[in-house]
């Protein structure tokens, strides 16, 4: 811990790397999402999904090969531990918008048609079922909630520090926000209930640490008024990077035991978690300070000069002298 103590790190030399680094990940996800779109989850594409527990091996393809008589594309993939012989099939919401056609029917008829193939034996784990409906009200709540959420941290950073700050801890979060969905999209992970939750946190976590480094900019800057503001918020960062590192090791090694053992169900959760937390130390250091360094205005407030010996005659104090 003896790197992290007494720093003097020059953080704010990289920043145009960093933000460079930044806009080319936001890109690339970008690219990856005009080509495949936004992978959203059953919570707010509506549809089904039925996971399913065969007692001997058995192949994905086979079970894709045997709902082939199914009108519509099924999505058919291994579920949870290879060794627990688990497949998970989602009928998404398209194929079931006929008019009389209930989400439960499709549900029977994925159970049904697989007792009829020669798969084997096997038991039904869970049904979820999310009607088109539910769909759009929880797609466009999970928006709210995140807009909410940014609106009510502006409000507060601005009033708490300067406008300049609040933009610089918005962009920082809006950038921790954008870099996680590009990852869910290089990774394959769906957008999910359980993904806006970590989302919402991550902007909570990201925020708090970069109020603790504006925070820290406040105190220097009334014992450092002869120094840029440049200079002021890099002794800042290096004053509050070992709490930082601290900080974000811990919660990252708590979070990394629950993808490992949480289960299939959190581990949406889990990776959204483990990369917000890499991205929010790091816009934390770099995006945030760099965005309001930029947009303060960066003037040394020099201490008033000396008055001359004598002084001038204009400004030198008259004396009032006491008539006997």
């Amino acid at each position: 811990m003896d790197l992290f103590v007494n720093t003097t790190y020059n953080f704010i030399r990289w920043r145009w790397h960093a933000l460079a680094f930044s806009l080319l990940i936001i890109v690339a996800g970008m690219v990856q999402t005009a080509r495949n779109g936004l992978p959203l989850g059953i919570d707010f594409s509506g549809g089904t999904i039925v996971v399913l527990k065969f007692q001997q091996p058995v192949a994905e393809q086979a079970v894709r090969d045997s709902l082939a008589s199914l009108a519509g594309e099924k999505v058919v993939q291994q579920y949870g531990d290879p060794a627990a012989h688990e497949v998970l099939v989602r009928l998404p919401q398209s194929q079931q918008s006929e008019q009389g056609t209930s989400l439960e029917q499709g549900a029977r008829q994925v159970v049904e048609t697989l007792r009829t193939a020669s798969l084997g034996q096997f038991e039904v784990i869970s049904t979820e079922i999310v009607g088109p409906v539910i769909g759009d009200d929880l797609q466009r709540k999970g928006l709210y909630a995140t807009l909410a959420s940014i609106f009510g941290i502006t409000l507060y950073i601005a009033f708490r520090f300067r406008m300049s700050f609040a933009v610089g801890a918005i962009a920082a979060t809006l950038h921790d926000v954008i870099v996680t969905v590009a990852f869910l999209t290089f990774f394959g992970y769906e957008l999910s209930l359980n993904v806006i939750a970590a989302i919402l946190t991550i902007t909570g976590y990201s925020v708090n640490d970069t109020i603790v480094i504006f925070d820290r900019v406040r105190e220097n800057g009334r014992t450092m008024r002869g120094l840029p503001l440049e200079q002021q918020v890099n002794v800042a960062v290096n004053q509050t990077l070992s709490r930082t590192l601290i900080t974000a090791g811990t919660t990252f090694l708590s979070v990394l035991a629950l993808y490992l053992f949480g289960g299939e169900v959190l581990e949406g959760f889990a990776v959204t978690m483990l990369v917000g937390i890499v991205s929010g130390t790091y816009s934390t250091v770099f995006i945030a300070s760099s965005i309001a360094i930029a947009l303060s205005k960066n003037v040394v407030t020099a201490a008033p000069a000396p008055a001359r010996a004598g002084g001038d005659a204009a400004t030198r104090p008259r004396r009032r002298e006491r008539r006997a």
